[in-house]
């Protein structure tokens, strides 16, 4: 069905992370490319003034390598960026030509409705088909 698939996976790597991949398996055509992103949240530049040298870097690194190691096995390739999660998610589904984007979401909760969670605000402004796991 689909050929090029994003699989948005939160920082800590949600324990359902195997499950979506299954699905977006499921939705892939033969040959399809399969990403798993992680957004890590920007950090402010008056913090990152206080950071050692390269910490950003270090974290950007352990953050793909663990995913590397969760996913390992599975073709699915890995990506880590920086920025705010929903807004980076639908930035990097467009720049990279993703026909459709996969992920898990949480149950909502009151504040959910009020400010709208990730995945409410990927399915509202996605270019693409968006398939959610509850």
């Amino acid at each position: 069905m689909y050929k090029n698939i994003l699989v948005p996976i939160a920082a800590d790597h949600d324990p359902r992370t195997a499950e979506v991949v299954k699905i977006a398996k499921l939705l892939a055509d033969e040959g399809a490319r399969i990403t798993a992103l992680t957004v890590l949240e920007a950090i402010p530049d008056y913090i990152v003034q206080q950071l050692p040298e390269g910490q950003i870097e270090h974290n950007v690194s352990e953050m793909s390598d663990g995913l590397s190691e969760d996913l390992q096995g599975t073709g699915v390739e890995v990506a880590v960026v920086s920025g705010h999660s929903g807004r980076t998610i639908l930035e990097y589904a467009e720049e990279h030509g993703v026909d459709c984007i996969v992920m898990a979401s949480h149950r909502p909760g009151l504040s959910d409705y009020l400010l709208g969670s990730t995945a409410a605000r990927v399915v509202r402004h996605a270019q693409c088909a968006v398939h959610v796991m509850r």
